[in-house]
């Protein structure tokens, strides 16, 4: 049986009005077939995007509630199943990124798994520790902040009053930074 390690799912961005503004889905590694599909469908990742609102709504309330007021990681937002859970951070504007790893998704071949029996990936199989999204998050705010950038980047037109929907990212860099940090993160990257 080959040795799998986490590897990104899905990435989404929210807006501060819960609006979607992007999302991408990646291939996971499916052992029955030996072969990269993802786990899930667009609109079934959208949904699991949309669930997490519920989680982030709760945890800034506690956080206003205890006179923290912080935004920032919230970590573990919940877990989908006994393969894929959803991590989340909030900028200070209201912008929400969420990352859906799936804790089976990328397969290693034997001599990388004996190479990492000693090292650090070596337990990444049973789970994620603490700020092992950091640098997911980081590079999505930099990407984010390099679109807010752009002169011809409107980012009212993307978040607009509530209940008005909204235009989703369709930026190709945005879109190219996106599918980069998905594509090389793994447990123990510290820079993306």
């Amino acid at each position: 049986m080959a040795t799998t390690v986490p590897s990104i799912a899905c990435l989404g961005v929210i807006g501060r009005n819960n609006n979607p503004l992007h999302t991408s889905v990646f291939p996971s590694y499916d052992p029955t077939t030996n072969s990269f599909r993802p786990v899930r469908t667009p609109l079934q990742f959208s949904l699991i995007i949309s669930s997490t609102l519920d989680v982030f709504e709760l945890r800034s309330r506690h956080n206003t509630a205890a006179g923290t007021g912080l935004t920032g990681d919230f970590g573990l937002l919940h877990a989908i199943d006994d393969r894929l859970a959803a991590y989340g951070f909030e900028t200070n504007t209201g912008t929400r990124f969420v990352a859906i790893v799936d804790m089976r998704g990328r397969r290693l071949d034997p001599a990388a798994a004996a190479a990492m029996a000693d090292k650090r990936l070596a337990g990444a199989a049973a789970g994620l520790r603490e700020g092992e999204m950091r640098p997911v998050f980081k590079a999505m705010q930099v990407a984010y902040i390099r679109l807010l950038q752009n002169p011809f980047f409107e980012p009212d037109e993307h978040s607009p009053p509530a209940g008005q929907g909204g235009a989703k990212i369709t930026s190709r860099k945005f879109g190219q930074d996106v599918r980069r940090i998905g594509e090389n993160w793994a447990p123990g990257v510290a820079v993306l």
